[in-house]
């Protein structure tokens, strides 16, 4: 017998029952623990969701934000004019709606500029220019300076351009405007310019062109823009289908 060992087999055995023993966990303790969990995550649920919200003012307070905001305001003021019909009022009708398209070109580059581009923005900078242009468009229809079936395309293209943005970007796609987008816009624009003035008038730019009704020109306009829709329309779907046809290629390497 090794000298020594029973002393240590006895240290070993009294070490082992010194050690505090191992609390049970009941099915009260499991329950609170699990209570005590969701209570911990809806607290931060709701830190989250107040941090949201006051990102959310903040951002709404910004100077680019406010001015899409006094856009969406202008919305009725273009409408009240046109609805009185005179030349005075559609001239007016006229000036307010040139001042949105202003603030729609200041306040994207004020955002840019001054670092300012927000999730707010975003989506409230395309759904100003769209509520302005779709609620001008159907005015015109009810006032005979426009046909039904070229606001009916219009509308068509903006909402469909716009759902497929939205599937892009839930893609993870980004689909730039193009040139032919870009000059759609543009000619939209005046056209509209031209369309709400509604009346003829002597104009002068640079080079006398007589007396101008300014109704037909809008529609010239508005009819060139429906080509440019159509064209760049055509050119999104292609691109929209590289981009996804390029992201679901397997890369070098891997299989097919």
């Amino acid at each position: 017998m090794v000298p020594g060992r029973g002393a240590m087999l006895e240290d070993g055995m009294a070490a082992s029952t010194s050690l505090p023993p191992r609390p049970r966990r009941t099915f009260r303790s499991v329950l609170q623990a699990k209570r005590e969990r969701r209570r911990a995550a809806t607290q931060a649920g709701r830190e989250k969701r107040a941090k949201e919200r006051r990102d959310l003012w903040e951002d709404a307070k910004n100077i680019p934000n406010l001015l899409t905001f006094m856009r969406v305001l202008m919305i009725p003021a273009v409408l009240v004019f046109l609805e009185r019909g005179s030349p005075r009022a559609c001239f007016w009708a006229a000036v307010v709606f040139s001042a949105a398209a202003i603030t729609d070109m200041l306040d994207g580059w004020l955002a840019r500029r001054q670092g300012l581009v927000s999730v707010l923005g975003k989506f409230l900078d395309p759904l100003a220019d769209k509520l302005i242009v779709a609620a001008v468009l159907v005015w015109l229809v009810s006032m005979g300076r426009i046909q039904a079936w070229a606001v009916v395309i219009l509308l068509s293209r903006e909402i469909t351009i716009t759902a497929l943005r939205g599937v892009a970007s839930s893609e993870g796609l980004i689909i730039a405007a193009g040139d032919g987008g870009k000059l759609k816009t543009a000619l939209q624009m005046v056209g509209l310019i031209c369309l709400i003035v509604g009346y003829p008038y002597d104009f002068w730019l640079f080079v006398d062109f007589g007396r101008v009704d300014f109704v037909h020109v809008g529609r010239l306009l508005i009819y060139l823009s429906l080509v440019f829709s159509i064209t760049s329309a055509a050119s999104y779907f292609q691109l929209f289908a590289e981009a996804v046809q390029q992201k679901n290629r397997p890369l070098p390497g891997q299989p097919g």
